[in-house]
């Protein structure tokens, strides 16, 4: 895999404009380069920051030639894109991510098949094409199990934990709508994600592994380095070259991991462009998710190895948050404060997120839960 290397000045079109795609742009406009956004929201973040900005639907062809034409390389910040017009641009345009990894991870039943050929370690999972189908589920998982819509779904969105016969009623629901997945549901000791990205010549780059923590089924926190034994890091990696193997990506992706209470790595799943849990990398290491993003989907070599500059702390910042904490954020200098610019401010909506460095991970954890202390009031 070799691809041109682009010039500084040159345009990168990004297809969605959320803080993801804010957050790219921010980077490449650091690097020379120029932007353009295509989102169907007319005050989405991205388009405050971008050279130029295309409002229209995601699935509007016009609108996608014109980013297109428009565009030196083209990259996206999200995986709802439609596969059949995004395997249409990559045709026609610079498109070095292609389209089988949308195509593939659109589909969470594709996805776990997918990683099962892989050879890594997933939760044992069923489909489920009707309701008739969860007497399978039953018997070959067993309770407690997750279902989960095969396609959509974010942030918990799709799914429903199912612990005994009363509960099947709610996967019902669900498999109404489009068909599902039902998945064991493991007794977690941690999630971790690992970031990482590939450039050309198949370089590879490595975050440092992040611990997570999610309420509500959204992410909360993240913490790196990851609290867990150093061999660890070592089968994540491990499990993200298997899946390399069989997935093309280009640019910055992330694979969701679980840690069972026997210490087993399960792979959750893959997110295929920047991921929430490696918003830290901004300031705690030298090169971010980002602009390792950048680097790569425009030719550049990436760095080798990513220096974690502190150990750090990041926190979403939901509504409710904002709500609780916006009149404290000048008292604290410490906190690194990223707002997204959202117009909408819903309780559960993610309007930003803090980052903060530190030697006292666990110290500082507490101190800024604290603060959060309430949010669910």
């Amino acid at each position: 895999m070799n691809f041109n290397k682009l010039s500084f000045g040159s345009t990168i079109g990004i297809i969605g404009g959320g803080q993801l795609g804010k957050m790219m742009a921010q980077s490449a406009q650091k690097m020379g380069f120029k932007i353009i956004v295509l989102d169907p929201d007319e005050n989405c973040p991205c388009q405050h920051v971008a050279h130029q900005f295309i409002n229209a639907n995601y699935d509007d062809e016009q609108s996608l030639v014109q980013l297109g034409e428009l565009s030196d390389v083209i990259t996206y910040e999200f995986e709802n894109i439609s596969e059949n017009q995004l395997q249409t641009l990559v045709s026609q345009y610079n498109i070095p991510q292609g389209y089988q990894a949308i195509q593939l991870l659109q589909d969470r039943l594709i996805e776990k098949q997918t990683l099962q050929k892989a050879g890594t370690q997933v939760a044992p999972f069923v489909k489920l094409s009707d309701t008739d189908s969860l007497s399978q589920a039953v018997e070959n998982i067993g309770f407690p199990f997750m279902v989960k819509t095969r396609f959509g779904g974010y942030d918990g969105k799709g799914q429903a934990l199912i612990t005994n016969e009363a509960d099947l009623d709610n996967a019902k629901t669900l498999i109404n709508k489009q068909e599902c997945v039902a998945e064991k549901f493991l007794e977690l000791q941690k999630e971790v994600s690992l970031t990482v990205t590939i450039g050309n010549d198949n370089q590879i780059t490595y975050f440092p592994l992040q611990e997570n923590e999610h309420q509500n089924q959204i992410l909360f926190k993240t913490v790196v380095p990851a609290r867990v034994e150093p061999q660890i890091e070592q089968m994540a990696r491990k499990e993200v070259e298997k899946i390399i193997k069989h997935i093309h990506f280009v640019g910055t992706f992330t694979v969701e991991f679980f840690i069972d209470t026997s210490n087993q790595l399960y792979v959750n799943e893959i997110a295929p462009r920047p991921h929430n849990s490696g918003h830290y990398s901004i300031e705690a290491c030298d090169y971010s998710q980002f602009d390792t993003h950048i680097l790569a989907v425009t030719g550049h070599r990436l760095p080798e190895k990513i220096e974690l500059l502190k150990p750090s702390v990041m926190m979403n910042l939901l509504g409710r948050d904002l709500d609780l904490l916006e009149h404290k954020f000048d008292a604290h200098p410490e906190w690194h404060v990223h707002i997204y610019g959202k117009i909408s401010r819903k309780p559960d909506r993610k309007m930003g997120h803090l980052t903060m460095l530190t030697n006292h991970v666990e110290q500082t954890e507490q101190t800024l839960l604290n603060h959060f202390e309430g949010r669910h009031g």
